[in-house]
């Protein structure tokens, strides 16, 4: 099936114009979706009355952006990094900046320092910019790098010693990982990510992993597999991310400290999870995930299904689609 183009669909610019006038947090911390999903609901090939219908009720939960304040003269762009009341600083800084240079030029000179915290708010800064470059919506762009920025969560891995950082899958290193007592106390991944990245022992076990070219690779499918097996809510993240990753990294010249930045977030998460393996649940055409997930009036299953597809068209694999599958088991 091809991959409808963003650019020739006025329903999609429409909603990601609009979207402007949405926060980009609502609630107790959680990420505005709309645009996210619009995106992954287009690609899946939902009629414009779908996207519409799915946009006007999700968008019932948001709250509006808060008024437009300047950027600080002569602070550095990381200056603010975390703190979530920047949100409308950092929106009107990436504004201006990705008016006067373009998104590449800016991309490039942000992306190594934001891939430091792609943590905070399960990701979604990560997930969010990934799904604005290729919108090519320039304010969407700046309101999703302005979120990532606002909830930038590091997570802090040990420098190996020489000849620690050998192992190179990643499933042996997160079997070695010191856990703390679980279930881990936090209602958002977030927080539960931030205790795991604590504890001691963490850093310095999960600096093992010896980070190449293939390891992002390794680290999808990972996350497919644990997904597909068990349908937990925090190893969906790790899925969408990973995505979100590959659709990013061509920007760098030198993509491997992205990866290990991603790494060591991605291995607090899968700790956090406390994931328990459900058993398969029956693989599905397709035709008949994505009816389901244009269908579905949730807010994760179009991106679980649309990154799925993509990762597939990029790996190979039948993992992406037993992943998918749950969303079919899920609407039963």
């Amino acid at each position: 099936m091809p991959t409808p183009s963003s650019a020739h669909n006025p329903t999609l610019l429409a909603l990601l114009d609009a979207g402007a006038g949405h926060h980009a947090e609502y609630g107790d911390r959680l990420s505005n979706h709309l645009p996210m999903a619009a995106f992954a609901l287009h690609r899946l090939g939902a009629p414009p009355a779908r996207l519409q219908a799915w946009a006007a009720a999700y968008a019932t939960r948001l709250q509006p952006a808060p008024a437009a304040e300047a950027w600080p003269s002569g602070d550095a762009w990381a200056a603010h990094l975390g703190r979530r009341e920047a949100w409308p600083i950092y929106r009107d800084l990436f504004t201006q900046w990705l008016a006067q240079e373009g998104a590449g030029d800016v991309l490039e000179a942000v992306l190594p320092r934001l891939m430091e915290g792609c943590a905070g708010a399960a990701f979604h800064g990560l997930i969010r910019t990934a799904y604005a470059t290729q919108s090519a919506h320039r304010q969407e762009l700046a309101d999703a790098l302005a979120h990532w920025a606002a909830v930038w969560q590091p997570v802090t891995v040990a420098a190996p010693a020489p000849g620690d950082a050998s192992e190179p899958d990643p499933a042996a290193v997160l079997r070695r990982l010191p856990l703390p007592p679980l279930p881990i106390a936090g209602g958002l991944i977030a927080d539960r990510v931030a205790t795991v990245a604590a504890w001691p022992g963490f850093a310095e076990a999960a600096a093992q992993l010896r980070v190449d070219e293939h390891t992002l690779e390794r680290l999808a499918r990972g996350a497919a597999e644990l997904y597909a097996a068990s349908g937990s809510f925090t190893l969906l993240h790790l899925l969408t991310s990973a995505h979100a990753v590959r659709v990013l990294l061509p920007v760098l010249d030198d993509p491997l400290p992205a990866v290990q930045a991603y790494w060591r977030a991605y291995a607090a998460a899968w700790a956090a999870s406390n994931a328990r393996a459900l058993g398969a649940v029956p693989l599905q055409p397709w035709a008949r995930i994505i009816e389901a997930a244009i269908a579905a009036d949730d807010d994760h299953s179009a991106k679980l299904v649309d990154s799925c597809r993509e990762q597939q068209r990029a790996y190979g694999g039948d993992v992406w689609r037993r992943a998918a599958s749950r969303v079919v088991a899920a609407r039963a």
